[in-house]
């Protein structure tokens, strides 16, 4: 009977430890000049990245507390009424702590679940470097209105530094934690600011954690990846159509059958980077369009006299089209453009062979495959 006692315990005990906790508990100490009843509001983003109101509550004597369940971990937001800034947190199942001065919620410490631990590491360092730029960026604005250009230079050569150093952290901290939340979100910003190649992105994606994989931003990061699977180099581009500035409707099928070369072109009126980069493109039309080189202008303007006009004033004398729909565009959507300039050099076949080159990289391109 004993050894049967002792065995039941011993069942107990395993199953004591190895159950996760039934919901969360997120613990705050807010100190400051803060009235008992002011309240405290809980956020996370939607589908479309718009806050959205989860909980509320009210500090009494300093502290506050939200209890509830997560069946994922999800970054979520606490903002205090009246208050300036938010304080961003993992919920996740578990004993949450959050410790903050009311007018400095940039620097909450947070503690108590695995998810938060590693969340607090990632915002510790990346605190020092954000301190670090903006120091710099002071320094340049005293430098400037000094008119001390030698400083002035050496800080911005040192900030580009810096910017380098915090990609590489960012980089190093989420390939070094596969199993941290956050790593999901660096690895999506990296992807949405094209730091990285996809390739690269897709990696970094691959050699996170199953459960990280499984999260929400994880589904979406998955989804945005397989979707520029359709736009990568050797796959076939997507078929698209849209109006032309004279109201007709222009197909990539009617440009490409006919060229040997096809330069699809997202820009806009707008984009000074697209229009500080036309005089190259036409100089390459220009020269290469007797021997096959053709070009398909998507616009992403909204106003169509801004966008007819530009066209004019640059001598873009190809073929163009657009929705007049920004980034809501649903050929920029089709073919993942979050940035513009971008472009894709498609072959007779309509074969993606080349992405995004400019200046003298898109001539040696083009003689190369006409010549």
């Amino acid at each position: 009977m004993k050894k049967v006692l002792v065995l039941a315990l011993g069942i107990v005990f395993l199953m004591s430890c190895d159950s996760k906790p039934a919901g969360f508990s997120l613990n705050g100490t807010v100190t400051g000049d803060l009235d008992n009843g002011t309240q405290i509001f809980l956020k996370t983003t939607d589908s479309l990245n718009q806050l959205i109101d989860i909980d509320t509550t009210t500090v009494e004597n300093g502290l506050f507390n939200f209890e509830g369940a997560q069946t994922q971990p999800k970054l979520h937001y606490i903002f205090v009424e009246s208050g300036r800034g938010s304080v961003p947190v993992v919920l996740e199942n578990g004993d949450i702590e959050v410790r903050f001065q009311k007018d400095s919620m940039n620097f909450a410490k947070l503690k108590g679940t695995p998810q938060n631990d590693l969340f607090m590491s990632f915002l510790e360092e990346s605190r020092k470097l954000n301190q670090r730029a903006m120091s710099m960026q002071n320094d340049m604005r005293v430098a400037s209105m000094e008119r001390d250009t030698a400083t002035a230079t050496a800080l911005r050569e040192e900030f580009i530094e810096l910017q380098d150093e915090v990609k590489n952290f960012n980089i190093s901290y989420a390939k070094e934690n596969p199993n941290a939340l956050i790593s999901v979100l660096i690895i999506g910003s990296l992807m949405s600011t094209k730091a990285l190649p996809s390739d690269e992105v897709k990696q970094m994606f691959d050699a996170l954690t199953p459960e990280m994989k499984a999260s929400e931003p994880g589904e979406m990061l998955k989804k945005r990846l397989d979707e520029i699977k359709s736009t990568d180099i050797g796959a076939k581009a997507p078929e698209f159509s849209a109006p032309t500035p004279e109201g007709s409707v222009l197909a990539l099928s009617d440009v490409k059958n006919n060229s040997k070369l096809t330069l699809v072109d997202f820009w806009a009126a707008w984009c000074r980077p697209c229009r500080a980069e036309n005089p190259n493109i036409v100089s390459v039309y220009n020269k290469y369009r007797d021997k096959g080189f053709n070009i398909i202008g998507v616009s992403l303007d909204t106003r169509a006299e801004d966008w007819k006009k530009a066209i004019e004033h640059d001598g873009l004398t190809w073929n163009h089209i657009s929705n007049l729909k920004r980034f809501q565009d649903p050929i920029a959507r089709l073919y993942n453009i979050n940035a513009i300039p971008a472009a894709f050099l498609l072959d007779e076949n309509g074969v993606i062979v080349a992405k995004d080159l400019r200046g003298p990289a898109l001539e040696a391109k083009v003689a190369e495959l006409l010549n």
